[in-house]
């Protein structure tokens, strides 16, 4: 188990595909004032290189650079483009070691470790500093130690994210009733499909490239997401009010396969906590900046932008909450428990 817990945020900037050179082999260079051989690996990433999460990863590359002595570097893979654009794959293949490292979303690895679902439990968390206090506790802890045992993979980092909010055509959402009739898209989870129903809205599953037209034609009212989204796809051409509900959550692993990890030596392996730990202190910053910048954009462009009242969100948190026994098999009893009364004693 590693020696220091991180939550990191994302960032971006480009750098050229390198192939990965085995470490130890003969042909790498020693790094500067000797030491350990350099390593190099891949560090591929879903989302394109301007992103939250591709500006991250070339932080946590620059990071890793300084930290090891340039006895390790990073090249950043944005775009999916080391995966095909799945994201399960990519699971599949850090797993087998065919892939070096990733960064991933919680919601991706809960297709193979299921209490990855936890973080995304409706108003769960209060804020993103809440989020951050309970993945660098003990059920941080247990997760890093499921991603081993099950997916043969080193976490380095939990980044977190800025919540998701939620847009639509129809009016603002002041108060539960108020997602009454709502057509929203929604992931194909039955944490958000249950959720959403249980306050009258009609959850639809959509591939988000099918979004924008889907918004203006007319055949779904609104979406969720994290603030950026609807910024970088334009949906303010399509919606007409924002809503700040922060009603859900996931969050990103940065993390090695095992094989990768195994193969650097004990101060590399501690260079690379060190980084992880930095990067997640960043991440946190730069998504709280940009998020301010970003609604400020939605609302240039013509959004009506609201926030919950402290009994709004009371309201819709005790309705969440009478939710959650449903969702023990989804996560996992034990694990369940674990979280809520990691929450409940904050």
């Amino acid at each position: 188990m590693k020696n220091v817990r991180t939550v990191a945020v994302a960032a971006a900037a480009a750098l050229s595909v390198v192939s990965l050179a085995a470490c130890g082999s003969g042909s790498d260079a020693k790094a500067s004032g000797g030491g350990d051989p350099q390593v190099r690996f891949t560090l591929s990433i879903p989302d394109p290189i301007d992103s939250s999460v591709g500006v991250t990863a070339k932080h946590f590359a620059d990071e890793v650079a300084k930290d090891s002595g340039n006895s390790i570097k990073v090249t950043v893979v944005p775009n999916g483009t080391s995966f095909g654009g799945d994201q399960k794959a990519a699971i599949t293949r850090v797993t087998q070691g065919s892939l070096d490292a990733t960064i991933l979303s919680t919601s991706v690895y809960a297709g193979t470790i299921k209490q990855m679902n936890a973080l995304s439990l409706p108003f769960l968390f209060k804020d993103t500093a809440q989020m951050a206090d309970y993945l660098a506790g003990q059920p941080g802890k247990d997760l890093a130690g499921l991603l081993e045992s099950q997916a043969k993979t080193h976490e380095v980092a939990f980044l977190t994210r800025t919540p998701r909010e939620i847009t639509n055509s129809v009016r603002p959402i002041e108060k539960p009733a108020d997602l009454d009739g709502l057509k929203l898209r929604v992931p194909g989870n039955p944490l958000w499909t249950t959720f959403f129903s249980s306050l009258g809205a009609s959850p639809t599953p959509m591939d988000f490239s099918e979004v924008f037209t889907a918004l203006q034609t007319g055949t779904i009212d609104g979406q969720e997401n994290p603030v950026e989204v609807p910024v970088a796809n334009k949906f303010y051409q399509v919606q007409k009010y924002l809503s700040l509900t922060n009603h859900m959550s996931d969050a990103f692993v940065l993390a090695l396969s095992d094989a990768k990890w195994d193969s650097l030596s004990k101060k590399q392996q501690d260079a690379m906590e060190k980084a992880g730990a930095e990067t997640g202190t960043f991440k946190t910053k730069y998504d709280a900046d940009q998020s301010t910048k970003q609604i400020a954009e939605l609302k240039n462009n013509g959004m009506k932008v609201n926030k919950l009242s402290d009994s709004a969100v009371a309201d819709f948190r005790d309705k969440a909450r009478a939710l959650y026994p449903q969702f023990r098999d989804l996560i996992g009893g034990d694990f369940m428990d674990e979280t809520t009364a990691f929450i409940d004693a904050k």
